[in-house]
């Protein structure tokens, strides 16, 4: 079974980018989306043509911003959006798809923001997503997700120095989020199958940094422990194109 996870940055830009053809390349058998940046029902229409796939979706309030969806072959248990908490649910940012061996959660952490304003409301939403995760984990092994908006440790971004402390994505408390994760269980699998291959998922639009490399490790599959023997490979995808982010990939044996 192959997860894969990928932040398009508008879906509708993204299927104007080979979206369809990429999706064939992936050979997926659930896809999970964030940063749709439309409507539940605008994702609908444009994925129209994508055929094979159950569609479920969760939108932010605001238009055009944020958004999540789920394509999956196989028809889950069950769905859930969001945490359950409205000061959280108002953007779209999580969904959860309930499969007979485990829970997989799909989100778009928030972005602390360039100017920072929104680490305080990060904090917060990182406490109560792992509280969200372990609630769910009482019940099945949890796999988890989507685009973290962290780098965790210095082999994950290509200039670690000059961003410390000093930029949102790579900040001492939004670390601490991962590291709380990670101590409450979650195996971040890419750096499970292959703990020392430098690899980026994201890369700024600006002054070339996808041509020249220069690039963020801030999508993830952290699995529970219990699931952890099911991961066969872990793979982040950075020659397909369409997005400010590559697709990264999860294989299961279930």
């Amino acid at each position: 079974m192959r997860i894969v996870s990928w932040n398009v940055n508008g879906i509708r830009a993204a299927l104007k980018k080979d979206f369809v053809t990429s999706l064939e390349t992936l050979a997926t058998d659930v896809l999970c989306l964030q940063e749709t940046k439309a409507q539940c029902d605008q994702v609908s229409e444009a994925l129209i043509d994508v055929s094979g796939y159950y569609l479920y979706t969760h939108s932010a309030l605001k238009k055009g911003y944020s958004g999540t969806a789920i394509l999956s072959r196989k028809e889950p248990l069950a769905v859930r959006y969001g945490l359950g908490i409205a000061e959280h649910d108002q953007e779209g940012r999580v969904i959860a798809a309930e499969y007979e061996d485990f829970y997989l959660v799909t989100v778009y952490t928030p972005n602390s923001g360039s100017e920072l304003k929104r680490l305080g409301y990060r904090q917060q939403w990182d406490a109560e997503f792992l509280k969200y995760l372990k609630a769910l984990e009482q019940s099945k092994p949890v796999l988890v997700c989507g685009d973290l908006n962290v780098a965790h440790t210095a082999i994950d971004l290509a200039r670690p120095k000059p961003n410390y402390n000093k930029s949102a994505g790579y900040m001492q408390e939004e670390i601490d989020g991962l590291n709380n994760l990670i101590t409450a269980g979650f195996v971040d699998t890419y750096r499970h199958v292959k703990p020392d291959e430098i690899k980026y998922s994201w890369w700024s639009y600006r002054a070339g940094a996808r041509k020249n490399n220069v690039g963020w490790r801030i999508d993830y599959f952290l699995t529970s422990p219990s699931l952890l023997p099911n991961v066969q490979d872990a793979e982040i995808h950075n020659d397909i194109h369409g997005s400010d982010h590559c697709p990264v990939s999860v294989d299961l044996k279930i």
